[in-house]
């Protein structure tokens, strides 16, 4: 994944940071990472396994 990715933070996550995940799309692919450690391990999704994951979430 490029550097240059825009990240950008969930909707959820409050002004005082805390517990935060940030995602950034590619055309072939959603990456997750912790917004305080940008530089560790991130995951990667196929778009159809986040828009699932998406999905379910919602619904609960």
């Amino acid at each position: 994944m490029n550097t240059g990715e825009s990240w950008r933070k969930s909707s959820y996550s409050g002004a005082e940071g805390g517990e935060c995940i940030e995602v950034a799309e590619t055309s072939d692919a959603v990456w997750v990472r912790d917004s305080k450690f940008p530089a560790e391990a991130r995951l990667s999704f196929s778009l159809e396994a986040w828009d699932g994951f998406v999905r379910t979430a919602a619904e609960r």
